[in-house]
């Protein structure tokens, strides 16, 4: 995590780090070693913890104010019911997800804004990048997959993802070493048939037939040659051209559909 802090200066001398707790294993883990960081790290930044309790029907709400409390962290717990509002808007058979998510992200931002965050940090890891990535190719005919330092539509948030560079089943260890309380979903765990799952399954048939296959795929994120993919906005297709044996340049007649 501290690599990935580093290569996508993720956090700066005097930052006010918003950390977001949902209550996974993810979030648990980013905030432990986010409080190991603040006392060994050779800058000075604050970390405030934040909840959204969505009013999920079972949310046990002690638990994590009990847990923060007893690891003295400050924190604030946010109260919406957008438990009603996803399940009003969510048509039969589809997925909560994308009005879940749309929602969260908005009150999240605006208490950043509200109480002087300059980064917010989230739990997504090196498998959410990476399914991510063959979501949106598989269903959305664009490759693109997560950031792991983004800048808001509005420019006044920029969120950072310090587990970029770290594997699920490792932080599936760490939280359990560290018996965390986990709080599951009802709401978006609890669906079948998740395309996201469908693409979990299929890396994790990856790890145990090919191992390293999906840490090399995150590693191709990194390493892009826009000459041999196929977006012209990235380059400049139009300009290539043969050099002849005298060293002029071939003449193009550029293809012009109208």
């Amino acid at each position: 995590m501290g690599q990935a802090i580093h290569d996508f200066a993720m956090i700066e001398d005097g930052d006010k780090v918003m950390v977001c707790l949902s209550g996974g294993k993810d979030s648990y883990t980013l905030l432990d070693i986010l409080l190991n960081l603040k006392q060994h790290a050779p800058i000075t930044f604050e970390l405030v913890a934040v909840n959204l309790d969505q009013k999920q029907p079972g949310f046990p709400e002690d638990v994590l104010p009990r847990y923060l409390e007893a690891l003295e962290v400050p924190h604030t717990i946010l109260e919406e019911d957008t438990y009603s509002v996803v399940q009003a808007l969510t048509p039969e058979g589809k997925t909560t997800c994308p009005v879940c998510s749309r929602l969260r992200r908005g009150i999240l931002y605006g208490h950043a804004q509200r109480i002087g965050a300059t980064k917010i940090a989230l739990g997504h890891h090196l498998d959410d990048v990476v399914e991510t990535l063959f979501l949106n190719m598989f269903y959305g005919g664009r490759m693109k997959a997560m950031p792991a330092k983004l800048k808001s539509d509005d420019g006044r948030n920029v969120v950072i993802r310090p587990l970029f560079y770290c594997r699920e089943k490792l932080i599936s260890q760490w939280s359990a070493l560290a018996e965390h309380p986990i709080i599951p979903c009802n709401l978006c765990g609890s669906q079948e048939n998740l395309q996201r799952q469908a693409i979990k399954g299929m890396l994790q048939s990856w790890d145990e037939s090919h191992p390293g296959r999906v840490e090399n795929i995150a590693r191709s994120l990194g390493h892009l040659t826009p000459s041999h993919l196929a977006d012209h906005r990235f380059f400049d297709f139009g300009a290539l051209a043969a050099q002849l044996d005298d060293g002029r340049i071939a003449a193009v007649e550029v293809f012009d559909p109208d």
